[in-house]
């Protein structure tokens, strides 16, 4: 309020969220936030369960729901929290839930909500036990696949532009200028992205069709499982696994390794294609 703005509290956010489960990390991340990703990631035992986008005190929320920022992050994350500090609004799968306030604002000064302290505590229970559904439709692969390459393809294209801008230097940008080099000399950032996060959620689908153990998947494990007959992926899926990655897109490349974790590809891709008489499974999805 006054002189505040929505990142004068994030510290504060970051201690409470915190401390309902020592397990659990919650990491305000300001490169992610410029290029247009949520405030917050919300991570178990290394392993992403939610996010959260923070408003400042006083922003209406319905406002905010309307946005296309939260229409693009709800239709690609499934699991979020949207809050002002004060109220906090959980989505599941896009879908809005449950709200809890634990603070109002009354002649200027904030008054907690002590009557909702036990509702709020069960809200951040179910938001930290989330687990992703298991994937047993190719329809619903495919939707969440193009939704996270939705993502990829906006984060980057911000990102680009924000490097471009600031004439600063990053491996997204070196990897753009080779590209221009190598292949499409005029392509725009726009076009870049685009193809870029097309190609990381086909690459991360090819592997896990190659993958044997259904309870490990990541993008490491990608790198490993790209077929030696695609050497172009197998180039890009080195730099997506290793410690160079960029951290503006590696949240969302997680992302989609939690969704193919969640999916037994053998048995989902069993039947593709049969009707086609198309003998390649990966071509048919990609397709789809």
């Amino acid at each position: 309020m006054g002189i505040s703005t929505e990142h004068t509290f994030r510290g504060d956010l970051q201690i409470f969220l915190e401390s309902f489960d020592k397990s659990v990390v919650a990491t305000n991340e300001p490169t992610r936030i410029e290029c247009g990703a949520p405030d917050y990631i919300i991570t178990k035992n290394d392993i992403p369960i939610g996010y959260i986008e923070a408003k400042d005190i006083g922003i209406s929320l319905k406002k905010s729901d309307k946005t296309d920022q939260l229409k693009r992050y709800k239709s690609s994350l499934d699991n979020l929290i949207l809050t002002d500090y004060l109220d906090f609004w959980l989505y599941r799968n896009g879908k809005f839930i449950l709200s809890v306030a634990i603070a109002e604002i009354s002649n200027q000064k904030i008054e907690p909500l002590f009557q909702n302290f036990k509702d709020f505590e069960n809200l951040i229970n179910t938001f930290y036990t989330h687990i992703s559904q298991s994937i047993t439709s190719a329809p619903l692969l495919a939707e969440m696949m193009a939704s996270k390459a939705k993502m990829m393809q906006s984060v980057m294209e911000k990102a680009l532009s924000g490097d471009q801008k600031n004439e600063q230097d990053s491996s997204l940008k070196s990897q753009m200028s080779a590209f221009q080099k190598i292949l499409i000399h005029d392509i725009k950032s726009s076009e870049f992205a685009d193809i870029y996060a097309q190609t990381i959620a086909y690459g991360m689908f090819s592997a896990r069709l190659h993958d044997k153990s259904l309870d490990h998947f990541s993008r490491q494990k990608a790198a490993e499982l790209i077929p030696k007959s695609n050497p172009f992926l197998r180039r890009l899926f080195g730099y997506i696994a290793g410690p160079d990655i960029d951290d503006r897109i590696k949240w969302i490349v997680d992302d989609l390794a939690d969704i193919f974790r969640a999916t037994n590809l053998s048995t989902l891709m069993k039947n593709i294609g049969s009707s086609t008489q198309m003998n390649d499974p990966v071509i048919h999805f990609y397709e789809t």
